[in-house]
């Protein structure tokens, strides 16, 4: 299980390759209390060429690498950059006492990003009925009332039947936020990228409920392979506006009207490969531009007989979303929770100021979230909205429950 710790006065080196000398950029900075560095401008390819299917890359490529005292250095190469994006790479320094249990002798660590599904070579999805059967009470697996939004993912990086290929323990949201940036452009239209978040939470959903894989004995969730899944490059880079989708959309899902389990929502690219009755990624990217809303997309592939349905259930929060934002002159109960777990979040991020535990949002209150926003790259409103409190609260345990550091 892993913690947050942020790495201070880590030196961050950015390498992007150009044509000529002159358009190559090397750049440096070093992490502030906060585990962060000021955002970095490259350069980027242009716009027009993510807005079709193109043989050209619509994104640019960097390297970077990761130095601190104490840490194995960390080589991320392949860090995929669009036009008028942010794009966030997300690192964990392992310490060097830690270093010989999971590197061996290696000198550091390194993460290759692949290409994104759309301009890779990755294998079409094979067809599956999207109603699974749900494991026998014989089988030892309970199955829930209702879908849960789990805490972790269990992803096998590699085919289900290769049982030498690693398998990566990531936050639920973390995992959703790198299949997207995996599976779709971070240019395209708002409502495509929320679609495109749908199908993702859904699918996985029903993988996770369902028992799909633990049910044939097989020690994770899902896997990386396109032909069963979903592309997930591990350690790769998310990007701002699909990060902040995702924390708006993260425990909601599709169903089909009297079906207890999510909707296994397949697609395909719909360019290189076909796939009557189901999203289309270009598809979906195509409707966005023309102004169509997250559901109307849906509908158009699914079919009208759809339902959104928000989990009730978030594992390894210690308390649900109030049902309303909280505000300055908000007052009670679970302000004084928000105002409890942003003092404790505190002591490992210092830039967030201490507050009264007193159950008044007052200034000082609107203040601190509005600092915990910029630092964990939510929009910073200062209030405490369902993106809000659920990151406060993903933090609060990471913070509570120290096992490794990240950068």
């Amino acid at each position: 299980k892993d913690s947050y710790v942020p790495v201070e006065n880590a030196k961050i080196t950015v390498i992007q390759s150009g044509e000529t000398k002159q358009t190559s950029i090397e750049k440096s900075e070093v992490t502030n209390s906060s585990g962060l560095t000021p955002n970095l401008e490259l350069n980027a390819p242009p716009f027009e060429y993510s807005q079709n299917p193109s043989a050209n890359l619509p994104y640019s490529l960097v390297d970077i690498k990761i130095e601190a005292d104490g840490f194995l250095p960390v080589l991320v190469n392949g860090c995929q950059i669009y036009p008028d994006r942010v794009a966030y790479q997300k690192c964990e320094l392992i310490s060097e006492q830690s270093r010989l249990a999971k590197f061996g002798r290696q000198t550091e660590e390194i993460i290759n990003i692949q290409p994104n599904r759309l301009v890779g070579n990755y294998p079409a999805k094979i067809e599956e009925s999207p109603e699974k059967p749900l494991p026998p009470p014989s089988s030892g697996f309970v199955v829930l009332q209702e879908p849960v939004v789990p805490e972790f993912v269990v992803v096998h990086q590699g085919l289900p039947s290769d049982n030498s290929a690693p398998n990566y323990t990531v936050r639920y949201k973390d995992y959703i936020k790198n299949v997207a940036s995996s599976e779709i452009f971070s240019t395209w239209p708002e409502s495509t990228i929320r679609a495109n978040v749908y199908a993702i939470i859904s699918f996985t959903l029903n993988r996770i409920y369902t028992e799909w894989y633990r049910s044939k004995g097989k020690p994770f969730d899902i896997t990386s392979s396109t032909a069963y899944d979903h592309a997930f490059s591990y350690g790769r880079n998310i990007y701002d506006n699909i990060s902040a989708a995702v924390d708006d959309i993260f425990s909601t899902y599709m169903k089909r009207p009297g079906v207890k389990q999510p909707l296994l929502s397949q697609y395909c690219d719909g360019v290189k490969v076909q796939c009557p009755g189901w999203m289309t990624q270009w598809g979906s990217k195509y409707l966005g531009d023309e102004g169509k809303v997250p559901y109307e997309i849906l509908t158009n592939f699914y079919g009208n007989d759809l339902d959104l349905v928000t989990a009730d259930q978030v594992d390894g929060i210690p308390k649900s979303w109030p049902g309303y934002t909280l505000s300055n002159g908000s007052r009670g109960r679970d302000v004084r929770s928000i105002q409890t777990y942003l003092n404790r979040i505190s002591d490992n991020y210092p830039a967030i100021p201490k507050v009264s535990v007193d159950g008044i949002y007052g200034a000082d209150t609107e203040r601190a979230v509005r600092v915990f926003q910029q630092v964990f790259t939510l929009p910073t409103s200062g209030n405490v909205d369902y993106a809000t409190w659920y990151k406060i609260s993903e933090i609060y345990v990471g913070v509570t429950g120290i096992a490794e550091l990240r950068c």
